[in-house]
């Protein structure tokens, strides 16, 4: 007799929260569906891979200079690029808590949220061109360094190429 009164309001719960129930399942079913394999091979783009090295870009400016001929630089960091990234502050009483925010990838891997991103410091320049005889040249050379690393004058050398 307990069974038929439980099969029977079983039955009435189910009818009652079929809709419920339908959109229960069809969540369960759509998590058991393996990912696209698309979305594994894309490769992540990096910040470092998007932006082309200073030294670089200043070699190839620097030689288009007027009387610079062949260039060479070398570039000396006072400290990398640094990341900040973005964090909770929770307080309980005389204590404070840090926690670093975190975001998901539609991979679902997690990694910090950035704040900001700082770029190196430099320390020194050395400037290697055939050009260097010219006092007009070294000028021109040192304010193009020094307007693209933040360096003061006193830290940039041009020196002739043999």
């Amino acid at each position: 007799m307990d069974w038929v009164k439980l099969k029977s309001s079983g039955m009435e719960a189910v009818k009652k929260y079929r809709y419920v129930l339908l959109v229960v399942l069809a969540g369960i079913l759509l998590m058991a569906l393996p990912e696209s394999k698309e979305e594994q091979e894309k490769p992540e783009k990096t910040v470092e891979a998007s932006q082309p090295c200073l030294q670089e870009s200043l070699t190839d400016i620097l030689s288009q200079i007027a009387g610079a001929g062949k260039v060479k630089v070398l570039l000396t960091e006072a400290a990398g690029e640094q990341t900040i990234y973005q964090t909770d502050e929770n307080y309980a009483g005389s204590d404070i808590r840090r926690q670093t925010v975190l975001v998901s990838n539609a991979s679902r891997e997690e990694a910090g949220l950035v704040k900001q991103v700082n770029p190196p410091t430099y320390q020194g320049a050395i400037v290697l061109c055939q050009g260097a005889d010219s006092a007009r040249v070294r000028l021109s050379i040192v304010e193009a360094v020094s307007n693209a690393t933040g360096l003061s004058t006193d830290k940039i050398s041009v020196l002739k190429m043999k």
